[in-house]
């Protein structure tokens, strides 16, 4: 059995966003010449989120809406975390979003269904973190 470990750094523009990671992570297998196995991608960052959904931006648009209702931003001060710190709603968005997908690889390439997509979901932004890549199989 073969493993394979990449890194890829992002570093947002904004304090929220949703970035399609599929075409690196399709690159990351393509690199560990693994054919059948199985790829796990997490973020590690504590208000980072790893997801699967569907490309779609008015999707994008109703999961920031949706977390902003359940986990406001502001005012900071409804948050026990946020002493010294304003991020306790990132904490929250990402344990909602998740952390890590694993996905199956298959012919050497990822096992999707349809219009499955691999999304960074960034809730802290403005600074740079990390996701994992690992790869797992023959």
């Amino acid at each position: 059995m073969k493993t394979y470990r990449k890194e890829l750094w992002f570093n947002t523009p904004h304090r929220r966003d949703f970035i399609n990671i599929t075409s690196q992570v399709e690159s990351v297998l393509a690199e560990s010449g693994v054919k059948e196995g199985f790829c796990l991608v997490n973020a590690m960052h504590i208000t980072a989120s790893i997801f699967i959904n569907d490309n779609e931006p008015g999707l994008h648009r109703d999961f920031e809406t949706w977390l902003e209702k359940l986990a406001p931003e502001k005012p900071y001060s409804q948050y026990n975390h946020n002493n010294g710190e304003d991020n306790a709603d990132a904490h929250l968005k990402r344990t909602i979003m998740g952390r890590e997908v694993v996905v199956a690889v298959t012919n050497g390439r990822l096992d999707f269904g349809p219009w499955e997509q691999i999304f960074y979901g960034e809730f802290d932004g403005k600074r740079k973190k990390r996701v994992l890549v690992k790869i797992i199989g023959e």
